[in-house]
């Protein structure tokens, strides 16, 4: 189709050329010049033409004139793009003072003095010399304002002066002309400053603006909320916030454990416990699992029965296996207790498994094996060297490998392992 286009397009140029040239032709028209006795006569198309090519003349001659003047300041362009590249190059690879050299070197070309400056500062911070930066901000504010109000609020959060990253960034806030990082530097020294308000209105801006990855802001929205839950002051308050949470915030893992563990804090069992239970029947979370099993209630039987035949569809997960020993101690069934943790700690070692079987052992009267539980959790969590359990504890110890689930395919018929 676009072959025909140019094709149509060439016919009417030509077109257009044929018939004005005969136009032309008919009459080309007449230019007498004449000055102090001397006097030149063309037609009116030589006469453009001529123009035309002494323009062209004048503005090559002109250019020629120039380059040996403008290799000064060609040069000065070429070194400063080379310093800029160095410098960014030296500030990844963490040599902030050559970094730092660079780019003020770079800065004195009009055209990278933002970037550079604003580099710049960021290598001084790096290297623990905030007056530097502050200095070089200033600088940097002179061309790029905005970028550079952003990186100063970064620097003050990162000195721990949130109170003034956030004065700096709410005026901007409040106009609604926040830049994606500012918004997100707003959200972050807020949350440092307990400013969960302002944190909440961040949001919305910068999901709308999606500078931010889906992993990163689902992580800044699940710290934002979690913190508001936190906050609030007591069950009603609790409910009305997240009844006004839209449905996808309420979905998300992080923010049901907080919701959950908040509202069992102020005696809300039962919404906390249908919380947690409708979200582990949409999408398994191995949080909401052991949120479950470490929540106050007197329906412990009930949910132990509910968990074990959870058991049946994930057979090898750790978490599950944790609160179930968990339960299981809290119901003063030690066989049963042992067994389960016995098997997590096989899957996943972890500190709170290892802290549940020593109470395991201390419900048994078991104070020696107890005790080593106890060592162990606490080496376990400072990386140092786990201790194993005596042989005679170990005697009759269930199997603790994994157990292999069956996969069917699409129809339902178990898949043949190769």
């Amino acid at each position: 189709m676009r072959v025909w286009r140019w094709i149509l397009l060439l016919v009417i140029v030509a077109t257009l050329a044929a018939f004005g040239w005969h136009w032309v032709a008919e009459d080309p028209g007449y230019v007498l010049l004449r000055l102090r006795g001397w006097r030149a006569e063309t037609t009116l198309v030589a006469a453009v033409v001529i123009l035309l090519l002494a323009w062209a003349l004048l503005v090559v001659s002109w250019r020629l004139l120039r380059w040996p003047f403008g290799a000064f300041s060609r040069r000065h362009r070429r070194l400063s793009q080379q310093r800029m590249g160095d410098g960014l190059i030296a500030l990844i690879e963490g040599r902030h003072g050559d970094a730092e050299r660079d780019l003020h070197r770079a800065s004195r070309l009009d055209s990278l003095r933002g970037p550079a400056l604003l580099a710049a500062a960021e290598a001084a911070s790096r290297r623990g010399e905030q007056g530097r930066a502050l200095e070089a901000l200033n600088q940097a504010s002179q061309s790029a304002p905005q970028a550079a109000r952003v990186l100063r609020a970064r620097l003050l959060r990162r000195e721990g002066k949130p109170a003034e990253a956030l004065a700096l960034l709410v005026p901007e806030s409040d106009k609604g002309t926040l830049t994606p990082g500012g918004w997100r530097e707003l959200a972050l020294a807020a949350l440092a400053q307990g400013d969960i308000r302002r944190a909440r209105e961040a949001l919305d801006p910068l999901q709308k603006s999606g500078a931010l990855g889906s992993r990163a802001y689902a992580a800044l929205e699940a710290s934002v909320l979690t913190a508001a839950i936190h906050a609030a002051p007591d069950g009603a308050s609790l409910n009305t916030l997240w009844s006004q949470l839209p449905k996808a915030q309420r979905r998300v893992p992080a923010v049901i454990e907080a919701y959950a563990r908040r509202a069992a804090s102020f005696g809300l069992t039962l919404p906390a416990m249908d919380e947690v239970e409708s979200a582990l029947r949409r999408e398994w979370s191995p949080l909401l699992i052991e949120t479950y099993g470490t929540l106050a209630g007197d329906d412990i039987e009930a949910r132990l029965r509910r968990a074990e035949g959870w058991l049946d569809a994930h057979p090898n997960d750790a978490s599950l296996l944790l609160t179930l020993g968990r339960m299981c101690v809290r119901l003063k069934l030690w066989g049963k207790a042992r067994q389960h943790l016995e098997r997590s700690l096989a899957l996943i070692p972890s500190t709170a498994a290892w802290e549940a079987l020593g109470d395991a052992f201390a419900g048994q009267g078991d104070a020696e094996q107890a005790q080593r539980c106890y060592r162990n959790a606490l080496a376990f969590g400072r990386g140092g060297v786990v201790t194993p359990l005596a042989q005679r504890a170990q005697a009759g110890q269930p199997d603790t490998q994994p157990i292999a689930i069956e996969e069917r395919n699409e129809h339902g018929v178990p898949r043949l392992r190769g």
